[in-house]
């Protein structure tokens, strides 16, 4: 147990020689300081727990040492026992507004003195304790966070990786399914931030998006592979995969999963109310199906299908721009356009196969954390 610390402060030799008579039987550190700018300078190059402080002295009396103690941080948590030959309630409420702790009155008795620095010592040492506990509780709260934050992002990413490859199923046979899955759920994140959806919900389209044809499972090859036109027919049966994925999700209970099927159901719905599967229009196609419309009709243009070539960018953003207004919510078309630049970004770095993507790349700062 280490040993208490204890400054003693008087003007007057004989004071200090006294107190330390007293003292030095109960195996203390005791420093000494012949006036009050000593004692400044001693409390901090020493830090003791304690200070026997006597008030009358010149230059810098005793109130004025215990107030600057006090309102320092590297010694505030000083315990100060102010001793004087003053009697006066005056002087002694003085003496605590200056952040006295405690009195001894003039002449010290010894066992006074050693009773009550015992006692003082043992409330500092509890005070030193709890304020020791506190900070290493705390310590240990911030690395704990620090190691939740690390798994917990390490299992976002293998969510987002395991949601990305089991939505491959729906089109397994198309070769560029992995980076259309990809690119189109962080055109449609782009998208969202723009509009200045929170975090969580970019995030909640981050996962749910790349479900949006999950519906395709139950479509026959011979209509989902055809390189030509389909006829009335098969149209019809292409027309039913939004409502086949939204049965996948049906009874979810976790928030992307519901998100998922919101999806599902509505990216093919168009504004002006000519979409399918329920021929919605305007603002009751949810948000979320508005933004995967334009998000997944972006990359079809772009990408090569089995029934068509890729079209040009250029060419790309201007069909999607003719569809403001019929196809498309014009709001969502601005704030498509206003993401532009990582649109192409993310066409670049996703385009040729690179098809893997970490959760905490796609909402850090400058890129969808707020």
């Amino acid at each position: 147990m280490k040993k208490a610390k204890i400054l003693l402060v008087d003007d007057e030799e004989r004071n200090i020689r006294l107190l330390e008579a007293m003292l030095l039987p109960e195996d203390y550190i005791l420093f000494t300081a012949k006036d009050g700018e000593d004692a400044l300078t001693m409390a901090h190059e020493h830090s003791p727990d304690l200070v026997l402080l006597d008030i009358m002295m010149p230059k810098i009396d005793g109130f004025e040492v215990a107030r600057q103690l006090k309102k320092d941080e590297a010694t505030k948590d000083i315990l100060i026992v102010m001793v004087t030959a003053l009697k006066d309630v005056e002087s002694r409420v003085k003496a605590l507004e200056a952040g006295g702790d405690e009195f001894l009155s003039k002449p010290i008795d010894k066992s006074e003195l050693v009773a009550r620095v015992r006692s003082l010592l043992k409330v500092k040492a509890y005070n030193d304790y709890m304020r020791d506990s506190k900070a290493m509780l705390v310590k240990e709260v911030a690395k704990k966070n620090i190691e939740l934050q690390w798994a917990l992002g390490k299992l976002k990413g293998a969510s987002l990786d395991t949601i990305n490859r089991l939505s491959r199923i729906a089109e397994y046979k198309d070769k560029d399914t992995a980076g259309h899955i990809l690119r189109m759920s962080l055109y449609s994140v782009a998208t969202a931030r723009q509009l200045g959806l929170h975090v969580h919900t970019q995030e909640s389209i981050l996962y749910a998006a790349p479900m949006h044809d999950i519906g395709k499972v139950g479509i026959p090859d011979n209509v989902l592979l055809k390189s030509g036109p389909l006829t009335p027919e098969e149209w019809i049966i292409m027309k039913q995969h939004p409502a086949i994925g939204s049965n996948v999700f049906h009874g979810a209970e976790h928030g992307f999963l519901k998100l998922a099927s919101i999806i599902a159901l509505t990216h093919h719905e168009k504004w002006d109310g000519s979409g399918y599967p329920n021929g919605l229009q305007g603002k009751t196609i949810p948000l979320v199906g508005r933004i995967t419309a334009i998000a997944d009709v972006f990359d079809a243009l772009t990408t090569r299908r089995p029934y068509k070539e890729p079209f040009s960018l250029e060419e790309s953003f201007v069909i999607i721009e003719k569809g403001r207004g019929t196809h498309f919510d014009p709001q969502v078309i601005d704030a498509f356009f206003a993401a532009q630049d990582e649109v192409l970004s993310i066409f670049r770095a996703h385009s040729n196969g690179h098809d893997e993507v970490k959760v905490y790349s796609i909402l850090s700062p400058g890129v969808g954390n707020e």
